[in-house]
């Protein structure tokens, strides 16, 4: 790669993201780029956040591609987001509307700001925005006929106030097994698989995620919370749905040596260029919650050629709903079914899109072994360094 003038991380200096970017930069013959805290951006609200990168950009010299990267894993940036007087306690839910608001907020500040520059964004803001709002993404996912598990609401819907309408809603659906994910969360942050056994208000319900509570409030936890009837299902989903929720309904996934499976693919400007089988003995299969990878050659002999083929082409096809963001990872579901499918089409459907779905620690590139997920987003943007 020749010589640049550099790139701007908008970002959290120190975190694993950007040391692994700042790495990748160095492999390619390229300084470092030059990070501009989240904290200094969102440190006048995030409604100024766009004045803060005009002035970093107004430099001689200044580096014409801007990349925003996760706000996550500082509980002052997420206060900031928020606009909230004090920091929450480690482990709350909190990315809910005030948290994506201020970052939308940010986000196109942000992008204002460097359109004006000249300079290049890496995500767009209006992409981030749909990215992050769980119902919006799969409304335009569905209407582009890309497999998705159904919604339990239409667009335009209210969304649910608390138990008492999720199980109405239900119950109104014949649904008995879904997802209940808080719309604008990541890292399966309150997200819960939900059963009813029976019908009627009579019928048993059964609730598994990554969620305790403490203080008497839901917080996300590493291990498995689980709860049973009514009563604690229905003040869990209570508390949870002030963040906003997003029900789907439940897709069986296939099961490799007893473990579910499903399938990160990180597609860089419009290529799957990495892939990592997640496996978990429960429903969510998230690796930062103790959760292992996956043998990659083992899921493709399970579903053959075709198959693994057809997952590559879905996540692909998923990524070119954003053709103005360079990276993001699609969650791709396998189905049960897919060992057995014979001649027809394996069952997949999209789980999730992620814009900052790239922290996959030495994990081998599928097209090129020797790079990680950094070296391929550097390398792709060949030409729009400049000498």
């Amino acid at each position: 790669m020749r010589s640049t003038s550099g790139m701007l991380v908008v970002g959290n200096p120190g975190s694993r993201r950007t040391t692994l970017l700042t790495a990748a930069l160095h492999r390619a013959g390229c300084p470092s780029p030059r990070v501009l805290s989240w904290r200094a951006v969102l440190a006048d609200g995030p409604a100024h956040a766009g004045a803060v990168l005009t002035e970093a950009l107004a430099t001689p010299g200044a580096p014409m591609l801007v990349r925003i990267d996760s706000p996550g894993d500082d509980p002052v940036v997420d206060r900031l987001l928020r606009g909230a007087p004090r920091c929450a306690p480690h482990g709350t839910i909190t990315a809910g509307p005030a948290w994506y608001a201020g970052f939308t907020t940010a986000a196109r500040g942000l992008g204002a700001a460097a359109d004006s520059a000249g300079a290049r964004m890496t995500a767009d803001p209006d992409d981030l925005a749909v990215l992050f709002d769980k119902a919006t993404c799969h409304a335009r996912l569905a209407a582009a006929d890309i497999p998705v598990p159904a919604a339990l609401d239409e667009p335009g819907i209210t969304a649910v106030a608390g138990w008492h309408e999720v199980r109405a809603r239900l119950r109104d659906r014949g649904w008995s097994r879904v997802f209940v994910k808080p719309a604008h969360g990541s890292s399966a942050s309150g997200v819960l698989a939900l059963q009813l056994r029976g019908q009627g208000t009579g019928a048993d319900v059964l609730a598994r995620g990554p969620v305790r509570w403490h203080d008497g409030q839901p917080v996300n936890s590493l291990r498995t919370g689980v709860f049973r009837g009514d009563k604690e299902v229905g003040a869990l989903i209570d508390a949870l749905a002030p963040q906003r929720l997003h029900i789907e309904q439940w897709f069986p996934k296939l099961v490799l040596q007893g473990r579910a499976v499903d399938v990160r693919v990180l597609v860089v400007a419009g290529a799957a260029t990495h892939a990592v089988v997640r496996t978990s003995h429960g429903s969510v299969t998230n690796l930062h919650l103790g959760n292992a990878r996956g043998d990659v050659a083992a899921l493709r002999a399970a579903i053959g050629e075709p198959g693994w083929r057809r997952v590559l082409d879905v996540a692909e096809t998923t990524a070119r709903r954003f053709p103005r963001t360079h990276t993001v990872g699609v969650d791709v579901l396998v189905g049960a079914r897919a060992a057995s499918s014979g001649p027809q089409p394996i069952p997949v459907a999209v789980a999730e899109v992620n814009a900052f779905g790239d922290l996959l620690p030495n994990l081998p590139g599928l097209r090129c072994r020797e790079h990680d997920t950094y070296d391929a987003q550097i390398h792709s943007l060949t030409g729009v360094f400049t000498a």
